[in-house]
């Protein structure tokens, strides 16, 4: 039974905790005598300033039809249906913080508990928890000489973000105000200059503070892994990296970026002078929750400023075992099997944001016992980690990867972990380390894990060395996995998995899973992201493949005999245990070469 709009007896009403139980008695989903007790006790103060669903829900009543616990996102949902709204899981990445807060003022919303959500043409869209109170509505529809549409939201959530929405809105207003009562001075290639202004907006300002916080916060709450500030004339955007994917999420007025960028510089330890230049930095801090999270800061210089981007590492990726990173028992059996050799070079392969920083920094933090040195020398250090001596390339006073291992090669060292290799110098070194006693770890940019052979060969390394001295190589992709929320069964069609798994054969699953939406995944269908590999363990047949006019075809071939399963297969697996979806794995995996 639904509960429609009566103008003469529901509007302009608070609804009160009463009002709920009755309809809650009226659905046979609460006990009377339940009902009776919370009666009594919801005449307090304390009572009347929450929401009545909040209240029922902080009983932890069971629900008598369904036996299943009264949760707020359920009753929330129920008091949707039962007043004839609709209900939303409110995205604050998909609303427009700067247009929803000119609506109403803070006061307002506050009073009302009350959330402009989105602003269209001819509509308001607003979220409440209190349908029947709408004094509100009459006065705010001649300032704006637009409709009203009222949906229902949960009542906490509604509480959470309008004091978030708020405030970021009004410090960035309030840096704004400064910025125009002192001037921008923004320096870009196409200055539009303004006479009469001059000064600059204080990188200290409590505005700009306020600001960088919630920034940093937002980007914790929402899982990025990166935060992208960009320049642009007048409004510039803030994205974020999420599971892979670039989202905007605010635009800032230029004066205000610039303030931003500084104030993040200055916290970074960063030349704040210096804007002509690239520069590197880092800093550290803390969640709500108390946990540490570094951040690795890069600037570059565009036509319009700074450009900053804040790479975000958070140290739980270090207690994953590699199961939790995507590995399959095989891959597991094989990794282990290399890492476990006294001596070798082991290659990690991939693009740019593959994993591979996450999969050697799990490994060594493995292999860092009490009975072994582990050096690493990288470019910069990604994350520090007290397990194991970390060096970083210093280019202004000629420390690159090669001097570096050397230097290490003079600490005693049984595992050494290189950054990455580049060319000739450091390959040269890295295998003498491997040949003379110590494991080697590093990486290369290259499509799969046969054809770092071939890299190696460019660079200049003679086969002889790379039979002698190369245990393994494994390729890396990233895949974005199924929300384990909103995840739902769908039918595969043999087109789409032949198009996956060929030229292979492996057999198609019954059933495979389809990407929903819900608020756990932001209406994406994907939630964190798991990796896929490709372990190309080097057996005494390919050693032998390997010449100065090495046949990468035909290595391929072998090492595909010899167990090595493509970057295709791995997601293959994963999208036949429901993982993932096919869609994502041709996204990432490379397409099969010829051969």
């Amino acid at each position: 039974m639904s509960a429609v709009f009566d103008n003469d007896i529901k509007h302009n009403r608070h609804l009160e905790v009463h009002d709920i139980l009755n309809w809650l008695e009226e659905d046979n989903m609460v006990d009377t005598e339940n009902a009776l007790m919370l009666r009594t006790l919801a005449v307090g103060v304390e009572y009347k300033k929450k929401n009545p669903l909040q209240i029922i829900a902080e009983r932890n009543w069971i629900n008598a039809k369904t036996q299943k616990l009264l949760t707020l996102d359920f009753l929330t949902k129920w008091f949707a249906d039962r007043v004839g709204l609709p209900f939303v899981r409110i995205d604050p990445l998909k609303v427009e913080v700067s247009e929803v807060t000119e609506v109403m003022s803070h006061a307002y919303a506050t009073r009302y508990n009350v959330l402009p959500i989105k602003v269209e043409e001819s509509t308001i869209t607003v979220a409440t928890a209190q349908p029947y109170e709408r004094d509100w509505e009459a006065e705010l529809s001649r300032i704006h000489n637009k409709e009203f549409k009222l949906v229902i939201a949960n009542p906490e959530d509604i509480s959470r973000l309008l004091t978030e929405f708020y405030t970021i809105a009004r410090s960035v207003h309030g840096a704004r105000s400064a910025s125009d009562a002192g001037g921008g001075n923004i320096q870009n290639l196409e200055q539009l200059m303004e006479l009469g202004r001059s000064g600059k907006l204080d990188a200290n300002d409590q505005h700009i503070v306020n600001i960088v916080d919630w920034l940093l916060q937002y980007a914790f709450d929402q899982r990025a892994s990166d935060i992208h500030l960009e320049p642009r004339r007048e409004m510039c955007p803030v994205r974020f990296r999420i599971d892979g994917v670039m989202q905007e999420v605010y635009q800032i007025p230029t004066a205000v970026m610039k303030a931003v960028t500084s104030r993040i510089k200055i916290i970074g330890r960063m030349d704040v002078a210096e804007k002509r230049r690239p520069q590197d930095g880092r800093l550290k801090t803390r969640t709500e929750a108390g946990k540490e999270v570094e951040l690795r800061l890069s600037t570059m210089p565009t036509a319009f400023g700074e450009k900053l981007v804040m790479r975000i590492f958070d140290p739980d990726v270090l207690v994953k075992n590699f199961q939790q990173l995507g590995f399959s028992k095989n891959d597991n059996a094989i990794w282990q099997s290399m890492i476990d050799q006294p001596n070798g070079i082991i290659l990690v392969t991939g693009p740019t944001g593959s994993g591979k920083t996450t999969t050697l920094y799990s490994t060594l933090k493995l292999l860092a016992t009490a009975e072994v040195n582990v050096c690493s020398i990288e470019d910069p250090i990604e994350l520090v980690e007290p397990s194991f001596n970390q060096m970083q390339v210093q280019k202004n006073i000629d420390l690159d990867f090669a001097s570096g291992v050397r230097t290490l090669l003079r600490q005693d060292p049984d595992i050494i972990m290189i950054g990455e290799i580049r060319d000739m110098e450091t390959a040269d070194i890295a295998i003498q380390a491997a040949l003379t006693g110590h494991l080697v770890l590093s990486t290369l940019h290259t499509n799969d894990a046969p054809s770092a052979i071939t890299r190696l060969l460019d660079i200049g390394v003679p086969p002889y060395l790379i039979q002698s001295s190369v245990l393994g190589i494994m390729a890396q992709r990233l895949v974005r996995t199924l929300c384990p929320h909103c995840k739902q069964p769908a039918q595969i069609s043999d087109e789409a998995w032949n198009e996956l798994v060929k030229p292979w054969k492996a057999k198609k699953p019954q059933k495979i899973y389809k990407p929903v939406g819900c608020l756990e995944c932001r209406d994406t269908g994907y939630q964190g992201r798991k990796g896929i590999y490709e372990m190309f363990k080097f057996s005494d047949e390919t050693r032998h493949m390997v010449t100065s006019d090495c046949d990468i075809h035909q290595l391929r071939k072998q090492a595909v005999k010899d167990g090595l399963q493509p970057l295709r297969l791995s997601g293959a697996n994963k999208v036949a245990k429901g993982e993932t979806t096919i869609e994502e794995v041709l996204r990432v995996a490379p397409p099969p070469l010829n051969g």
